[in-house]
């Protein structure tokens, strides 16, 4: 039995309103609560939350006095088509790119890293399958 079960991801930022209509934009999402602190946006995948933080600072990728804890992969079908548009919403391109035929780095209005990639694969919500490995 778990003993707790993921309720969202929470992205701290200095402008929730900002960061949350970015979010639910690129993920065909939508606002679900708000408060005068943080903004939930809703997705048939799971939950995101943005968190208006005093004197938030964005996190320096891929390293530097910021770094930063935790980023997101989203699947894509097609790299080129999914950064034009992540960049048209708000989205900027990191500087370094590791590996751009594999995936994509952009900093999302708050500055929080996350990558496109069409490679990873897109895992079914709910109860864990049985995965077996092979061998």
């Amino acid at each position: 039995m778990a003993i707790a079960q993921l309720s969202l991801i929470t992205l701290n930022c200095s402008d929730k309103e900002e960061l949350a209509v970015f979010w639910a934009a690129l993920l065909d999402g939508e606002i679900v609560y708000r408060t005068s602190e943080l903004a939930v946006v809703h997705t048939e995948r799971g939950s995101l939350c943005a968190l208006t933080v005093p004197d938030y600072q964005p996190p320096t990728w891929p390293a530097g006095e910021t770094p930063s804890h935790i980023h997101l992969d989203l699947r894509v079908d097609d790299l080129d088509v999914a950064q034009a548009e992540s960049v048209r919403l708000g989205a900027r391109v990191a500087d370094l790119q590791p590996d751009p035929e594999l995936w994509r780095v952009l900093l999302d209005p708050a500055g929080h890293p996350f990558c496109l990639t069409s490679r990873a694969p897109l895992l079914p919500l709910g109860p864990r399958p049985n995965i077996q490995e092979e061998g």
